[in-house]
């Protein structure tokens, strides 16, 4: 079983799957290995490039939102971790940590309360292709759920926000930096490499069969678990590099494909 990250990793810096990646994912496929796309993303964002790749149907799956849910490219939900309107409430006290938006990302839309949305907000909706629909708060209903906001933002600010975030908060929260002006928030359950764990044995691997590969803050829960082969992209962040059992070349340079050609193909 592959997992392989999206941004930074499948990815090149163009937002398009390299073309020798694509050949030698599509092998792996054909030749019966299970490829899961594990991203921070929601469902409607990793579509087109699961397209690409071949992967349809109900019987291939990614991780979406950090772990926050596990879905099929058909849309059926296997499992997933939500938060609810009392850590809807603590989020938005927490934004009082730095100037910066924060937005809540559910399976259909992205909700905030702020009206004025900064480039980055803007960027992840349309990346993502997600709607933004900006609500007073009082038109939050009580039974308000979501799977993971976020905080965005400029690199000094979001720096300030990070730097800020209480010790309860991180006890409470899976909270990752994934980007230097993007910070996440994730049900304790949710992570990337809970996420990785459940669904591979639900689909009946052992963990020591996963390899996967990433790049950036929101990788680090996956590469924490020793079972897996753990694959760090060239242009990972120091954290992901020292966890990794192999550093390959980078997402503009066919790092996955490398691999894939140095390990199992």
């Amino acid at each position: 079983m592959l997992a392989v990250d999206l941004d930074g990793t499948l990815l090149t810096s163009t937002n398009t799957i390299a073309s020798e990646t694509k050949r030698m994912l599509t092998i792996a496929r054909k030749s019966g290995i299970k490829i899961v796309l594990a991203s921070g993303r929601p469902l409607s964002g990793i579509l087109q490039y699961a397209d690409e790749l071949g992967l349809e149907g109900d019987d291939q799956f990614a991780t979406v939102f950090n772990g926050g849910v596990a879905q099929s490219y058909s849309g059926h939900v296997l499992f997933s971790h939500e938060q609810n309107y009392h850590d809807f409430e603590t989020m938005i006290r927490l934004q009082r940590l730095a100037d910066i938006n924060l937005h809540f990302e559910t399976t259909e839309a992205f909700y905030t309360l702020d009206r004025d949305i900064n480039v980055q907000m803007g960027i992840n909706a349309s990346t993502t292709n997600n709607r933004i629909l900006v609500r007073d708060k009082k038109e939050i209903p009580k039974d308000f759920t979501y799977i993971k906001c976020e905080y965005t933002g400029s690199t000094e600010e979001v720096s300030r926000f990070w730097n800020r975030i209480p010790d309860w908060v991180e006890k409470q929260y899976n909270v990752v930096r994934s980007a230097e002006n993007i910070v996440e928030f994730n049900n304790p359950s949710a992570s990337k490499g809970l996420a990785l764990a459940e669904l591979a044995d639900r689909l009946g691997f052992e963990e020591n069969e996963v390899m996967l590969f990433g790049d950036q803050g929101n990788d680090i829960s996956m590469f924490s678990n020793p079972n897996f082969f753990k694959v760090a992209m060239g242009n990972a962040i120091d954290e992901i590099k020292e966890r990794a059992d192999y550093v390959t070349d980078d997402n503009n340079h066919n790092g996955i494909a490398k691999a894939l050609k140095k390990f199992v193909l």
